[in-house]
């Protein structure tokens, strides 16, 4: 089953509060015909638009394909959040690749945040960066670990950015009582990540990219030049960069080995008004330490937008805002009789170990997904790592290259069942608080 047809209307953004306060940007046009390139990327979310600005600007002719729009799978459904480092914690990478190694990868998590803010800044996007996120731990031997781990980051990595915070610290910054302790990364931040999508698609367009909506990929035959294929044309380009994501499909089978799809969800509530000040009062992000993790911040009118609940199959649940209700009001009953106002799922990609997936497939074809949640930062440094890759800068991407990725048990047919078996269990170690 294709994940581009399954849960969305053709060409169209999901019900989202999102989509109700994106900035309006007027379809590209499919692509019919023949089209020649330097570059091809195929995929328009953060990695593939951020890939073409950064190849435009340095010099190279790009055509993008997108099968929707812009920003239309992940990038522009997701909590907006922008965490810092990778999805692993230093002391795992450090085990995993040596300290020299995690260090770069800490510096690279790093540059992640600052080229989101200045990539805002320097094309005047339409959004605002909101500082600080929030880690809300569940149980006392939570809190202690995060806190050690803040100690570590500060002696080891100089990253001072982060407060610890005890059961009333955490009470007092998030507005509810269910959590042990946390800390707040004031280097951190949060976004409209819809609007930075379209940002990203009108800087690029600006730089001469060529990007095609409704213009999905039905094939690739391997060049070089290598010919994309699609339902009323195709493109020639000597180098193509696959940035689909968890909407791959079968495409390229090393990718789709290594990088599975998945579903999250998330609700915005009626704006709050002055009845609700207690919550998120100093306006952070937070995610807690669930295993399939709530996360949550308030909308610039006021809104609760908490994202909460995954599914492994394909099609997202016919009442997604109940599925998000159940865990939202674990953290805020105050909240039971608050309207929801928006309900959407997105389907992101998780790898085994939740690094993403850098691949070199071909001498000129490269790939990078599997973002695993933390791919508002990483996401748009890896476009910059590709562009930096396809014209002869490889160190970033070499790098990100030898992370382990392991291959999903079980291929494409069997993946998903056991996928669901062990992530069953791990939420049931969440509900019963193992």
């Amino acid at each position: 089953m294709n994940l581009l047809h399954t849960n969305d209307r053709p060409g169209t953004y999901p019900p989202s509060w999102y989509t109700a306060t994106a900035t309006p940007l007027a379809p590209f046009p499919a692509l019919e015909g023949a089209a020649r390139a330097d570059v091809c990327v195929v995929g328009g979310g953060f990695t593939g638009l951020s890939a073409a600005l950064h190849l435009a600007q340095r010099g190279l002719s790009v055509v993008l394909l997108e099968a929707h729009r812009v920003g239309f799978g992940a990038s522009g459904r997701n909590g907006g959040q922008v965490g810092s480092g990778q999805r692993l914690e230093q002391d795992t990478l450090e085990q995993m690749l040596g300290k020299a190694d995690a260090r770069r990868l800490w510096d690279m998590g790093e540059d992640a945040k600052a080229l989101v803010q200045a990539l805002i800044a320097d094309h005047a996007m339409p959004l605002a960066w909101h500082p600080g996120v929030a880690h809300a731990c569940w149980r006392p031997a939570e809190v202690a670990h995060a806190h050690a781990y803040a100690e570590k980051l500060a002696r080891d990595y100089g990253y001072d950015r982060i407060e610890p915070l005890d059961r009333a610290g955490i009470a007092e910054l998030t507005g509810s009582a269910a959590y042990a302790g946390g800390d707040l990364d004031r280097g951190a931040g949060h976004i409209h990540p819809l609007n930075f999508a379209i940002g990203l698609a009108t800087a690029a367009a600006k730089a001469g990219v060529r990007i095609h909506e409704m213009s999905e990929v039905t094939g690739i035959e391997p060049g070089p030049p290598h010919r994309i294929e699609l339902a009323r044309g195709e493109v020639m380009a000597d180098h193509l960069i696959l940035a689909c994501n968890g909407y791959l499909g079968g495409l390229e089978p090393q990718v789709a080995a290594r990088v599975m799809p998945i579903n999250n969800f998330i609700v915005a509530t009626e704006p709050l008004g002055d009845a609700f000040t207690s919550i998120l009062p100093g306006n952070p992000a937070v995610a807690d330490s669930k295993f399939v993790v709530n996360y949550w911040r308030r909308s610039e009118d006021g809104r609760l937008l908490f994202g909460g609940g995954e599914t492994y199959g394909y099609r997202f649940p016919a009442d997604i805002a109940a599925l998000v209700r159940k865990p939202m009001l674990q953290v805020y009953p105050q909240l039971k009789d608050a309207r929801i106002d928006y309900a959407w799922g997105g389907t992101l990609a998780v790898t085994m170990n939740r690094l993403p997936c850098f691949l070199r497939i071909a001498p000129t074809i490269l790939s990078a997904s599997g973002y695993s949640g933390h791919g508002v930062a990483l996401a748009t440094l890896a476009g910059r790592v590709l562009a930096e890759a396809t014209t002869g800068q490889a160190g970033a991407f070499d790098l990100m290259a030898k992370l382990p990725m392991p291959r999903f048990p079980g291929g494409p047919a069997l993946r998903s069942p056991l996928l669901v078996l062990a992530m069953t269990w791990f939420a049931l170690r969440d509900r019963i608080g193992v």
